[in-house]
């Protein structure tokens, strides 16, 4: 930080303590207010200000030579110096308290005899504005605009580390042919609409990360993400098991006795042939090959959960024929029975 800033900032009173403060003093009252308002702990902008401020005084006045530097640049422009405006006369002032300090720093006293030190608006000879005064503490480093930097890297402002944003949570519902097929969805985070795309084969619950749609980072850090929650509406017909989906399949009893290639519609309502082997029962699965959740390059299956229906108003000549059925099924019916 610029050592001409000093004469605006009381570093004193930013931590808390007093002017003959010791270097432990200093030290607890940084680290009391730190733990108050450190943007970690405060996120208000308020605090991140504060922070700032709390940082930079204890920059300066934990080094001994940048807090002796402080302390004279202070008194020199709260009135303890007078300018002249040339040789002689009531321009000057008396070094007094100063004459230790400035003696210090420049190698000896402030003027012939250690007495007084004159500085001049004009001329020659020596510094002429209080930027040039400012130069002599120590290396300078001119800016734009005028005014010098202090070389000592320490009593700088330290750059705010950088911190990553906070992530964000929404939630998506999909229906279940969304979730098999994969869908592109419109978003909207803080009014900025984007689209994403779900990929095929998310299953309810599934939390989906959308890195760096969260909230904004701060100091240059990189943005949160955005995590998605997937809920997957229930199919009245299908339903997602891995990567295989799941349907019904109707069969009379004939087909499930004599076997049969019985015709079918998938998710999409296209035709897809089930080949049911002879002497199928109710709950039994018949597949139909790469047709079920195509998740990365290893497709599922279409499966089909054989149910055996017969008619709700079977006529007499049905009834005998079912009779006729059991009677040549020999000792099936019994063995059912028994199991039952």
């Amino acid at each position: 930080m610029a050592e001409n800033e000093w004469l605006t900032k009381d570093f004193y009173k930013v931590l808390g303590v007093s002017k003959d403060a010791t270097d432990e003093d200093i030290k607890k009252a940084y680290r009391k207010l730190a733990r108050k308002y450190h943007p970690d702990v405060n996120k208000t902008k308020e605090a991140e200000e504060k922070f700032k401020d709390i940082s930079e005084a204890y920059d300066v006045l934990s080094n001994k030579e940048n807090r002796q530097k402080y302390d004279a640049i202070r008194q020199f422009g709260m009135g303890g110096a007078r300018f002249a405006g040339g040789a002689g006369g009531q321009g000057g002032f008396d070094a007094g308290s100063f004459s230790d300090i400035f003696g210090s720093m420049f190698g000896g006293a402030g003027g012939p005899g250690g007495t007084r030190i004159r500085f001049s608006t004009g001329g020659q000879g020596g510094p002429t504005n209080i930027n040039d005064i400012f130069s002599m503490f120590g290396g300078s480093d001119p800016r734009p605009g005028g005014g010098y930097y202090s070389d000592y890297a320490d009593h700088r402002r330290a750059t705010p580390r950088p911190e990553a944003g906070e992530d964000r949570n929404s939630h998506i519902t999909l229906t279940l042919r969304q979730a098999v097929k994969g869908a592109t969805v419109s978003l909207a985070v803080d009014g900025d609409k984007f689209k994403t795309h779900i990929p095929a084969g998310v299953r309810d619950g599934q939390k989906i990360r959308l890195a760096g749609k969260g909230k904004p980072g701060r100091n240059g850090g990189k943005a949160g993400d955005l995590y998605l929650h997937v809920t997957v509406r229930r199919d009245p017909k299908f339903e997602m098991r891995g990567r295989d989906l799941v349907m019904p399949l109707p069969v009379t009893l004939g087909e499930a006795v004599a076997g049969a290639k019985v015709e079918a519609k998938d998710i999409d309502g296209n035709p897809v042939v089930f080949k049911v082997p002879a002497g199928t029962s109710s709950g039994a699965e018949v597949k139909v090959p790469g047709r079920g959740v195509q998740r990365g390059n290893e497709p599922g299956d279409l499966v089909g959960r054989v149910e055996i229906h017969v008619p709700a108003k079977p006529g007499i000549g049905l009834k005998r024929a079912a009779k006729d059925f059991d009677k040549e099924s020999g000792s099936f019916p019994a063995d059912l029975a028994a199991e039952r």
